[in-house]
């Protein structure tokens, strides 16, 4: 096999596994988790129960 050859199957093997990729990240079923990671930020719940209970202290231990 030649060089020409090794590119063919090469570039086929990319744009299968980029088909899969955009088939994965499109389908129904990770709808639901990539909306949850996507709203994670705007819960609230984790920032305030990490920040309870916590002193800042400042740079110059005044």
């Amino acid at each position: 096999m030649d060089y020409i050859t090794w590119r063919s199957f090469y570039t086929v093997l990319v744009f299968v596994l980029f088909i899969g990729v955009v088939w994965w990240a499109y389908s129904k079923g990770s709808k639901k988790r990539f909306d949850e990671a996507a709203n994670s930020i705007f819960d609230e719940d984790e920032l305030t129960t990490t920040n309870k209970g916590t002193k800042q202290e400042s740079k110059n231990n005044e």
